[in-house]
């Protein structure tokens, strides 16, 4: 079983995407969960390093493999960032304009094949806007892809992400149904679950208006008849408390907040992101840069440790984690 090679893209310098990363590596390294590699800037993770008290040098590579064996915190540099143009605590355009060059080196080295998969670190939104590279965080979600949220015994994949309330309905249609459930089903079982169970979240309170019956039951239906294990429409106020119970693998939701409720009640520290319909794994956190904890070393890094061991197993085909696997490694 081959070893993953995983970039971690560092986030926003003036958050606590640095320090949390650099902690995550060290706790992966300790793990042995793959050869995980910084994607970033030397001088903002040698200041990340300095706050979390990590007594490695900072060493530019160019592959993990560079890094391999050796006692050092491996950073993939790129970009132009200098010391002075961001500060630890605030939003910047040069912090913008950096994470946009760390994104694209990590995609591009994924669809090379020198990263197996990478992970992005906290972004914000303001240094985004400042650097003019994007005018809403949705806009850096790779084209056609959705959102595999996982959290403890919870994966949820939304239809539909920055909706307004009263636009939902409109988005819940057969086609939608259909397609992330498909993705879903497919990118399950090319991590190791055989027969993936997927649940369908109803729109509407107890699943029994008009979406429920004349959209959503009739997707499922047809999804059933091309061989998927799925049931649907299930009440949302039921079906995240059966995927905790284990009677399911995985479940759709009609849209982000009905999701996101359930993921981050039952278990916020250790959840990631994992985009499908991706040839390489791409994985998130689910938290922001933090910007007034920020350099002070004690930001909780156990969502950026489980990034980086899921990312891990899947790339090697190792397959998920155990719920409680993601669990107790945030301090």
């Amino acid at each position: 079983m081959k070893t993953a090679k995983i970039g971690v893209m560092i986030g926003d310098p003036g958050g606590i995407g640095p320090e949390v990363s650099v902690k995550a590596l060290l706790a992966a390294a300790s793990r042995q969960d793959g050869d995980a590699v910084l994607v970033g800037d030397v001088a903002a993770v040698e200041a990340a390093a300095r706050a979390v008290g990590a007594n490695l040098p900072v060493v530019a590579v160019e592959t993990p493999e560079e890094a391999r064996g050796r006692a050092i915190i491996p950073v993939i540099a790129c970009g132009a960032l200098q010391a002075g143009d961001f500060e630890i605590g605030k939003p910047s355009a040069a912090s913008g304009r950096a994470v946009k060059a760390w994104m694209d080196r990590a995609s591009a080295l994924s669809q090379q094949g020198v990263l197996d998969g990478w992970i992005m670190g906290p972004i914000n939104t303001q240094s985004m806007r400042m650097a003019r590279v994007v005018e809403d965080l949705d806009d850096l979600q790779p084209k056609d892809t959705f959102m595999l949220r996982m959290s403890g015994p919870l994966r949820v994949v939304p239809i539909g992400e920055h909706l307004r309330i009263r636009d939902i309905a409109a988005s819940v249609t057969h086609e939608r149904i259909c397609h992330v459930a498909r993705l879903a089903d497919r990118h399950l079982r090319r991590w190791g679950l055989d027969t993936p169970r997927l649940a369908v979240a109803g729109l509407n309170p107890h699943a029994m208006f008009e979406e429920d019956s004349d959209i959503i039951a009739p997707a499922v239906e047809a999804l059933r008849a091309e061989g998927l294990t799925i049931e649907g429409p299930i009440s949302p106020d039921s079906v995240f408390r059966k995927c905790i119970e284990g009677n399911y693998d995985a479940i759709v939701s009609m849209y982000h907040d009905q999701g996101q409720i359930a993921l981050k009640t039952a278990a916020f520290e250790g959840a990631c992101t994992v985009y499908l319909g991706l040839d390489y794994v791409h994985l998130s956190v689910p938290h922001g840069t933090a910007f007034d904890i920020a350099g002070k070393g004690f930001a909780q890094h156990g969502s950026m440790t489980a990034a980086i061991r899921t990312a891990s197993m899947l790339a090697s085909g190792r397959g998920f984690l155990a719920p409680t696997d993601t669990q107790g490694e945030a301090r």
